[in-house]
C-alpha cells in the first residue's frame, strides 16, 4: 500500500502540484458572500483540479514546443527553491482565511467566524481534487486503450484523434444525457413537491376578491405553495387601517398557478378573467409581477407598495416555474421572458381599451430570474403611444439583456455596481443607500433598478474566468470586501459558487432585499413623494426584517 502510495504521488506532475497550490491559495481569498468549510472545501477542490490541469498544460505546450530542458542541477534547485515558496504561499493564505471570511460577515452584520476550519477545507479540498483528476486519467486511459486498438489498422496519430474525439463524445453524452438529465429530474421531482406543498397556517381564503377562493375562477388546489403565501399572507384592509389611522382598502391579489391551465396562453387569459372579476382595474395602481423561478414574490416588494398606497392596489402574477432562478437560468432562462410577455401583453390589450382617465397606472415588477423576463415584456414600439407609467426591478440575474446595456452604456464617472444612465430621467439604479433623488427630473416613464454591490446573481459573468469585472475597478461596493482580488479562472469559480448561496445572507446583501430600499423604489416610480417623510420612516421600521 505504501509503496503503491509513493509510485501514485510521483505520477504527479510537479509543475501541475505548483499550480493547484496557487489555485487553492487564491481559492480561499473572500468572494462576494461569506460561505462554510464544506463549501470552501469543495470550490478550492476545484480550484485544485483545475490549476493541476493548467500546470500540466503548460508542461505539455513546452515539451510540445521542443525547448531546451534545464540541467539536472538546475531543475533541482529550481524545485527545491518552487517548493519553499509555494509552501510559505499556501500556509500564509490558510492561515488567513478566517480573517477573509469575517471580512465579508463584518460588511454583513453577522457574528464573526472564532474559526474558518482552515485544515478541514484543506483536506475537502484534496480528497475532492483527487478524485476530479482521477476522472480525467481514467478518461485518459480510455483514450490510450480506444487509440492503442485503432492503431492496430489506422495511422497513429489518425488513430489518437479518434480516439480522443470517441471518448470525447462519450463523456460529454454521459454528462449531459445521464449525470445530467438525471440530476435535473432528481430536482425537478423535488422542487414540484415541494411546489404542492402547503405551509403552515396557509388555508384556503373565503373572502371572495381573493384568488383560489370558492367564488374565484381558479382552483385553489391549482395554486403552487409561493403562489398561496402570496395570496393569504399580505396585509388586510385592518393592517393598512391601523397603520394609517384612515379606512384603506383591502388589496387586489391575483395569481394563477402553473397548474390551473395546461399553456401560458391560458394560464394569462384566467389571470385577465380573475382580474376584472375582482375589479383590478378599478384600483389606482395595477401591477404586473413576474415571480421568482419557484414562483415566489417577495413580500418585501409587494407589501410595501400595498401600505404606501393604502391599499388601493391590484397585483396580478402568473407562476412559469418551481426550480430555483438560479437553475432555472441554466435549464430554460427564457421561461421567464416568454411568460412575462404573455402575461403583460393580455394585461395591457385590455388596459388600453379602457378611458385613459378612467384606467389604473400600469407599472411591472421583477425580482431576480422575475426581472430578466419583465425588463423586456413591455415592448417599447408597443407602448409607444400607451406607455406605462414604470418599473421596479430588483437584483437583476447577469443574462438580462435591458440591464447589461444600461451598465455598458453608464455614464463615465459612475460605478458598474451603481450605474447612472443619461440624464437619469427614464432609469435609475439605487442599492442600500437611497440614491434615486439625483436632482434631475423624471420622464413620464419611471423604471427603478435595486440591486446589491455583495449580489453574485447580477455580477456573475463566463468573462470573469479571463478578465478583470468592472465592479472592481475604482470605488466598490460598500458590502464588498477591500481585500477581494481578482484572480484569472478562479475568480470565475468563486462567483459561481456563490450563485446557489445568493440568499443565505441577511437582508440588505447579496440576493435579499430588504423593505426599506423598495419603499424607496416604488415612493420614486409611483411619484409618492408627497407621503410624508415620518410615515415613511415608521413603515420602513414596521416592516424592518433584523439580520439573522
Amino acid at each position: 500500500m505504501k509503496k503503491w502510495f509513493f509510485r501514485y504521488y510521483d505520477s504527479f506532475s510537479f509543475i501541475g502540484l505548483v499550480f493547484a497550490i496557487l489555485f487553492f491559495s487564491a481559492s480561499v481569498t473572500p468572494s462576494l458572500l461569506p460561505r462554510n468549510f464544506l463549501f470552501q472545501g469543495l470550490l478550492s477542490g476545484l480550484a485544485l483540479a483545475a490549476g493541476y490541469g493548467v500546470g500540466v498544460g503548460f508542461l505539455k505546450l513546452y515539451q510540445f514546443l521542443e525547448l531546451p530542458k534545464p540541467s539536472a542541477a538546475l531543475e533541482r534547485t529550481s524545485k527545491i527553491v518552487t517548493s519553499v515558496v509555494v509552501a510559505v504561499v499556501f500556509v500564509f493564505y490558510l492561515k488567513q482565511m478566517t480573517f477573509w471570511q469575517n471580512s465579508i460577515r463584518e460588511l454583513m452584520e453577522m457574528p464573526p467566524l472564532e474559526s474558518a476550519h482552515p485544515y478541514a477545507t484543506a483536506i475537502i479540498a484534496l480528497l475532492s481534487a483527487c478524485c476530479l483528476i482521477g476522472v480525467v486519467r481514467l478518461l485518459g486511459w480510455m483514450c490510450g486503450c480506444v487509440s492503442g486498438q485503432l492503431n492496430r489498422f489506422l495511422p497513429r496519430r489518425v488513430a489518437t484523434t479518434l480516439g480522443v474525439t470517441f471518448i470525447g463524445l462519450l463523456a460529454i453524452f454521459v454528462a449531459n444525457g445521464v449525470i445530467a438529465r438525471g440530476l435535473m429530474s432528481a430536482a425537478d421531482s423535488f422542487f414540484s413537491k415541494a411546489d404542492a406543498l402547503i405551509d403552515e397556517g396557509v388555508a384556503q381564503p373565503e373572502i371572495a376578491i381573493a384568488s383560489g377562493s370558492p367564488d374565484s375562477s381558479i382552483e385553489w388546489d391549482s395554486i403552487g405553495r409561493r403562489g398561496k403565501n402570496f395570496i393569504v399572507e399580505g396585509p388586510q384592509e385592518s393592517d393598512l387601517t391601523r397603520f394609517w389611522g384612515r379606512e384603506c382598502q383591502q388589496p387586489v391579489r391575483v395569481y394563477v398557478g402553473l397548474r390551473s391551465r395546461s399553456t401560458l396562453e391560458e394560464r394569462a387569459k384566467l389571470a385577465l378573467k380573475e382580474l376584472i372579476r375582482v375589479d383590478g382595474f378599478k384600483r389606482s395602481t395595477l401591477i404586473v409581477a413576474t415571480p421568482t423561478g419557484t414562483g415566489w414574490l417577495d413580500p418585501a416588494a409587494v407589501d410595501s407598495i400595498e401600505y404606501l398606497l393604502g391599499g388601493d392596489t391590484a397585483i396580478v402574477s402568473m407562476q412559469y416555474s418551481y426550480l430555483p432562478s438560479w437553475l432555472t437560468i441554466i435549464v430554460d432562462p427564457t421561461r421567464s421572458i416568454v411568460a412575462s410577455q404573455v402575461l403583460f401583453d393580455e394585461i395591457y390589450d385590455y388596459w388600453i381599451t379602457l378611458p385613459r382617465d378612467d384606467r389604473p397606472k400600469l407599472y411591472l415588477f421583477g425580482l431576480s430570474l422575475g426581472a430578466f423576463g419583465s425588463e423586456v415584456s413591455a415592448d417599447l414600439y408597443k407602448i409607444f403611444d400607451n406607455p406605462i407609467q414604470g418599473a421596479v426591478w430588483s437584483g437583476p440575474p447577469f443574462p438580462s439583456t435591458q440591464w447589461q446595456e444600461l451598465t455598458r452604456e453608464r455614464n463615465g464617472d459612475s460605478p458598474a455596481w451603481l450605474p447612472r444612465f443619461r440624464n437619469s430621467s427614464m432609469v435609475r439604479f439605487t442599492s442600500q443607500k437611497n440614491t434615486l433623488e439625483s436632482g434631475e427630473p423624471w420622464g413620464g416613464m419611471r423604471n427603478v433598478y435595486v440591486q446589491h454591490a455583495s449580489d453574485p446573481m447580477v455580477f456573475f459573468s463566463p468573462d470573469l474566468a479571463f478578465q478583470k469585472p468592472a465592479w472592481l475597478d475604482g470605488q466598490r461596493g460598500p458590502d464588498v470586501s477591500p481585500h477581494l482580488k481578482w484572480y484569472p479562472v478562479i475568480t470565475f469559480l468563486q462567483i459561481a459558487f456563490d450563485l446557489p448561496m445568493a440568499t443565505s445572507v441577511p437582508n440588505g446583501y447579496g440576493h435579499n432585499y430588504s423593505p426599506s430600499s423598495y419603499i424607496d423604489a416604488w415612493i420614486a416610480v409611483t411619484n409618492s413623494e408627497d407621503i410624508p417623510a415620518e410615515s415613511v420612516e415608521r413603515l420602513k421600521k414596521k416592516l424592518f426584517i433584523p439580520p439573522f
